[in-house]
């Protein structure tokens, strides 16, 4: 009698049972791909809200406190805290949103001015003075005219 080899008896060599699990797995992958292709909608990506383009400055000297409304279909506000004088910032801010920059002076007080700008068109000029002093400039970001 021929003993079995323990090869024999669990359906092949380690190389062949190798090759059948990288093919499974190959068949698996391929299958996914295929899935994810054709599953697909050929529906248009949603367009990115419209934006306008907007410039913050605020002029003076010492540091203050800027709060400003920056890029996003949320128009999410910006807060930077201890901005050295003078500072300028241009965003792209979502149409629809009232852009908006306002200052807080430190402590030391002083005189600091902010501006609103948009699509290059002066909108707004309001100044802060004395210790925690307070300004804001708002304005409204149409649309683009067409034309």
């Amino acid at each position: 009698m021929r003993e079995e080899n323990e090869h024999e008896s669990t359906g092949g060599s380690p190389v062949r049972r190798g090759l059948l699990i990288a093919g499974v797995a190959l068949l698996a992958c391929l299958g996914l791909v295929a899935y994810g292709t054709l599953g697909t909608d050929d529906r248009p990506k949603p367009s990115a809200a419209p934006t306008a383009e907007v410039t913050y400055e605020v002029t003076g000297t010492g540091t203050a406190e800027i709060s400003y409304l920056a890029r996003g279909e949320d128009g999410a506000t910006v807060v930077e805290k201890d901005v050295e004088l003078p500072w300028t910032k241009s965003v792209q801010a979502p149409v629809g949103k009232a852009p908006a920059v306002a200052i807080v002076l430190d402590g030391k007080g002083g005189q600091a001015s902010c501006t609103l700008t948009i699509r290059k068109k002066h909108i707004q000029r309001a100044t802060a003075m004395g210790a925690f002093g307070r300004a804001t400039c708002t304005g409204e970001a149409q649309a683009a005219q067409q034309g």
